[in-house]
């Protein structure tokens, strides 16, 4: 089959994960609606990423030939940066500023160390330079550009061996001409290197922010650029000729062009893809709150989606934990919480005998000791396996052979430790994991005033469904849901995104009488702007949907908080977009002020469908799930001790079906563990319903 053929369309979509490379493939007949849906997954290959894509495609049987729409999501970005694997960065800023990286925020972790060390900066003091000039914060000049020493700047960067300049200018996002008088010149004298303006990529304020976001976007550019390159040449190599999309860290698509240019967007493009996914699935079932919660090999993330929204925040940061304060990304993130739990994460025994698991993870090679390359550290896959909850018959959908022999002696070690058996220390093992796992849904949900009682769990990604149960159990869910291709769920959101763009723009407006003039003056230019950038990429007018945020506080106040906006901003909507944003900041700081209310800064959201798919209902069937089941097997819950479960084929699984705990749900991808006492049910789109007994979830009431 060929392109040509337009009684079907195809669209697929690659997600490039720390383990491995997925891939779901969408046939839908033009004329019916109907669509046969393909998955695979395959190893992930650094650092020739692309060629992981073009192993996933090979196996799931898809020829790049037929593809008329891809979206495509990667780990690159953040592995570049956590791994210290871009390119040498020089900086320019405004004269006296030089040292704003270094200087950062005094909001150290561990407050109270006395031998504290702030992040290293990805630029050395000699690489940071500096030019006269200046705006002010109304985005006025005060003193003129002198570009005079930029010549010399980019003689002795040329010597040091730089590869990118990152250019950050004082009040630039106010006012951003310096910048690109800059930037301008300095691609004038040095035509071959990368150079990234902050105003490009943030026209929010907070110097240290902006400078770092500039910064390490410079740090990964040529490294993207060289990826993004490879991925589009190998593809069209393979006879692709479709349109191809990169997924962003604000759970929409961009072109390929565009993200090339300012890569730092696609920072976390993997997990943001699996939330809006989540997002969607939500308002297909009838359920617009949602936890979301995505387990690979090496971390657990989780968002809340509330209404049907997943929140978009610029606060974001890399690399911090309790000892580091980390970098901040000014960039539009999906808001969530990352830890080191997965199946792959290291189980290990502290001096005082405590037992951990995580953050440090056994990766693709060697991987868990049960998957035989020569892993000798006990890790969640290997607890679970020995446990019976993950058949060592069916280890990875029967691809691989589980050595149960060397996951015998890695959770030996762990059980020579704590002075266990090994059943013991597997039952540790899963504990614990799940113990860090309802923290981080328990950040995202109780700590910002929602109870997770009012949303239903939606789990993915290969080690989501092995202990969502458990977890909705304990936070007293009102139901988990695993949906239809859990393992590859990612790649699966990436078909349900639009393409997608967010705009910041700091604006200080003192929401009295007589602003809304001002504030309507000042959405209108970023909404004529995104109508204008799409119009260049040929998207039509009427395709395009722009959303109105304000990002409003307290006069004085340091934080915002980020309200909807219906409608033109009129004098008598003033006062309901100050009850609006009175009782956002009650729901999320418990209080309310009697005072002045101001507008800091405004978000646009600009997007356009662009091939978005359209799930298929099929029809519930009568046959009982007795027609799927494979047989019976003693599994170890962890915490319900040991049952004999019965054992279904997801496969055979069909619409309508329902069955009863303790049982075991098994396909390639992913294997569903069903606690004693819940009860299962497949809905119309493949999704499995798990409903949580009413006891636990009296249970944790009471708690």
């Amino acid at each position: 089959m060929t392109r040509t053929d337009k009684a079907r369309t195809i669209r697929v979509a690659t997600d490039v994960g720390g383990t491995f490379t997925d891939m779901v493939c969408f046939e839908t007949d033009t004329a019916t609606g109907q669509s046969r849906i393909t998955t695979a997954k395959s190893d992930t290959t650094p650092p020739d990423f692309e060629q992981g894509v073009r192993d996933v495609l090979k196996k799931g049987g898809v020829e790049p030939g037929t593809i008329d729409f891809m979206a495509h999501g990667t780990t690159v970005v953040i592995n570049a940066l956590t791994e210290r694997k871009g390119v040498k960065v020089g900086l320019v800023t405004t004269e006296g500023f030089r040292d704003t990286l270094e200087i950062a925020r005094g909001n150290r972790p561990d407050f109270f160390n006395l031998h504290y060390e702030k992040p290293k900066p990805f630029v050395p003091r000699h690489l940071r330079r500096e030019v006269p000039g200046r705006m002010t914060y109304l985005g006025e000049e005060s003193q003129a550009l002198d570009l005079a020493p930029l010549d010399g700047i980019v003689a002795d960067f040329k010597a040091e061996g730089v590869e990118a300049i990152a250019v950050s200018l004082l009040h630039a996002y106010a006012n951003p001409a310096h910048e690109l008088a800059v930037i301008e010149r300095l691609r004038a004298l040095w035509p071959e290197v990368s150079v990234v303006g902050a105003h490009q990529i943030s026209r929010e304020w907070r110097e240290y922010e902006r400078g770092n976001t500039a910064v390490l976007s410079a740090y990964v550019q040529p490294v993207a650029e060289r990826y993004l390159g490879r991925l589009e040449r190998g593809l069209k190599e393979d006879g692709f000729a479709g349109q191809l999309y990169v997924m962003q860290s604000n759970c929409g698509v961009d072109s390929l062009e565009a993200t090339a240019r300012i890569p730092i967007t696609m920072v976390e493009s993997g997990p943001a893809s699996g939330f809006w996914g989540a997002a969607e699935l939500g308002k297909m079932i009838g359920e617009p709150n949602v936890l979301a919660l995505d387990i690979g090999g090496t971390t657990a993330k989780c968002s809340l989606i509330e209404n049907g929204e997943v929140t978009i925040m610029t606060d974001y940061w890399i690399e911090r934990d309790r000892s580091s304060a980390g970098y901040p990304i000014m960039v539009p993130v999906v808001d969530l919480v990352e830890i080191g739990n997965g199946g792959g994460s290291i189980a290990w025994v502290d001096d005082f005998g405590k037992l951990h698991v995580g953050p440090q993870s056994a990766g693709a090679m060697p991987g868990p000791a049960a998957y035989g390359k020569g892993g000798t550290q006990a890790t969640t896959t290997d607890a679970n396996l020995w446990l019976g909850r993950i058949n060592r018959d069916y280890f990875c959908g029967g691809a691989i052979e589980a050595d149960m022999e060397a996951a015998g002696s890695a959770l030996q070690g762990v059980a020579d430790s704590l002075g266990l058996d090994r059943d013991a220390a597997a039952q540790g093992i899963v504990r614990i994991a799940n113990n860090n796992m309802v923290n981080a849904l328990k950040l995202v949900s109780l700590n910002r005033g929602h109870d997770p009682r009012d949303f239903v769990l939606v789990a993915f990604g290969g080690g989501g469904a092995m202990h969502a149960v458990a977890l909705g159990q304990e936070l007293g869910v009102k139901k988990v849901v695993i949906p239809a291709g859990a393992a590859v769920f990612s790649a699966w959101g990436m078909m349900m995104s639009d393409l997608r763009r967010d705009y910041f723009l700091t604006a200080l407006v003192d929401l009295g009488e007589g602003a809304a003039a001002a504030v309507e003056d000042r959405f209108a230019q970023v909404e004529d702007g995104a109508r204008a950038q799409f119009a260049q990429e040929n998207v039509p007018e009427d395709k395009l949907h722009l959303r109105r945020f304000g990002k409003l506080r307290y006069q004085n106040q340091e934080h915002t908080v980020e309200v909807p906006l219906e409608g033109p901003v009129t004098e008598g909507a003033l006062a309901r977009i100050a009850e609006d944003f009175h009782a956002a900041y009650e729901k999320e700081y418990t209080y309310r002020l009697d005072a002045p209310v101001e507008m800091v800064g405004l978000h646009v959201i600009a997007s356009a469908e662009v091939g978005k798919l359209k799930p298929v209902e099929a029809e519930p069937v009568d046959t009982p799930a007795s027609a799927a089941l494979k047989g019976r097997r003693v599994v170890d819950y962890a915490t319900e001790g040991q049952h004999e479960a019965d054992i279904y084929d997801g496969e055979a699984l069909r619409p309508g079906m329902a069955f009863d705990g303790p049982a075991v749900v098994e396909d390639p991808g992913t294997t569903i563990v069903i606690h004693p006492g819940n009860s299962a049910h497949m809905d119309r789109w493949g999704n499995l319903h798990v409903l949580i007994a009413a006891e636990d979830r009296a249970a944790e009431g009471a708690a």
